[in-house]
């Protein structure tokens, strides 16, 4: 997302929220009949051009960093005028184990951000390192689950302590899974069924496009499997990188109307990814904060107000946001 398209996109935020969908049953007058606020984006990146107060990784530069910003509050600027409160913030990878930035955002702006943290899970001291990063406002801890990863988690010191804190302190374990990882995922979650887990944008599939392949629906069969654990959750999120990859994005209503049945709208929440879910896509496609937010909110026509408030609220602020002010 180029800096232009940011500036005009955060100065049309309200404007293209009162223009929604054509016709009866709007989403402006939905939102407003419904009172569809306080809503919690479960996932969003954050990240600042100051490379000199929040040094990045060794393994990145600032040709990395697209957009070159996205700070606190260009997030806060994007998100308030759609009804959302509050924020899950995800560790950038650019910073690597250094989550000092994340950490100064939620700071700063209480209560707005609870955060998702990424440590190092073979040094030692991971569970002290987990206790005390909770103290500043962090509910979970992101593991990168491909295949060969969470193969390894079985003989991972530092995993078991990792995972064992988890259900001790009610931290959640945040898979930026592969579908392909879903069978070593499954076998980790049942050797530790009491330790909160959220599945992120719904284990990717259909990011290779393809929702309907015999792999695919094999796929969605394990991911389905897994809400036999009452800890596991899914989020419903980063609309513009799965299936069409093209909003509205109906043809991901199939597989969030299957989640819904096996997982409850409970164990389900709303995310979009950003700022990635402000950027034009290859083909010129729009993805923007309302075709993120209206596909729940409006478009879903399976879903009961009770379960959209459940996905665009509720069960994010149980997972990330009980205990914090």
């Amino acid at each position: 997302m180029t800096d232009v398209s940011r500036r005009t996109f955060l100065a049309t935020t309200a404007a293209s929220l009162g223009a929604g969908l054509a016709g009866p049953g709007s989403p402006s007058a939905l939102a407003a009949a419904d009172d569809f606020t306080d809503l919690v984006d479960a996932h969003v990146h954050v990240w600042t051009p100051d490379t000199v107060a929040w040094p990045l990784a060794a393994a990145f530069t600032k040709a990395d960093m697209q957009p070159a910003s996205f700070t606190a509050e260009e997030l806060l600027a994007t998100c308030r005028p759609h009804g959302v409160s509050r924020v899950v913030l995800i560790q950038m990878s650019f910073y690597g184990f250094d989550n000092s930035y994340m950490l100064d955002c939620i700071h700063r702006h209480p209560p707005a951000f609870a955060g998702v943290a990424i440590i190092d899970h073979d040094k030692p001291g991971v569970a002290a390192e987990m206790k005390a990063l909770k103290g500043r406002g962090v509910r979970g801890f992101r593991l990168y689950a491909n295949r060969k990863n969470a193969q390894a988690w079985a003989d991972s010191a530092g995993m078991q302590a990792m995972w064992e804190c988890g259900a001790d302190e009610n931290l959640a374990m945040c898979l930026l899974a592969d579908p392909d990882a879903l069978p070593a995922i499954a076998a980790q979650v049942a050797r530790y069924p009491k330790t909160p887990v959220v599945i992120d944008h719904f284990a990717r599939l259909g990011m290779k496009g393809g929702l309907e392949s015999p792999e695919a629906q094999a796929n969605m069969e394990r991911l389905l499997t897994l809400a036999d654990y009452a800890e596991v959750n899914v989020k419903v999120s980063a609309f513009y990188a799965l299936g069409a990859k093209q909003p509205p994005y109906d043809d991901l209503a199939p597989m969030i109307r299957r989640l819904r049945d096996a997982y409850g709208s409970k164990r389900l929440m709303w995310a979009t990814d950003c700022p990635y879910q402000l950027d034009q896509g290859p083909a010129g496609e729009a993805h923007s904060y309302t075709a993120s937010l209206e596909l729940v909110r409006d478009r879903l026509d399976f879903l009961s107000r009770e379960e959209r408030l459940d996905i665009l609220r509720n069960t994010a602020r149980r997972v990330f946001f009980d205990g914090l002010a």
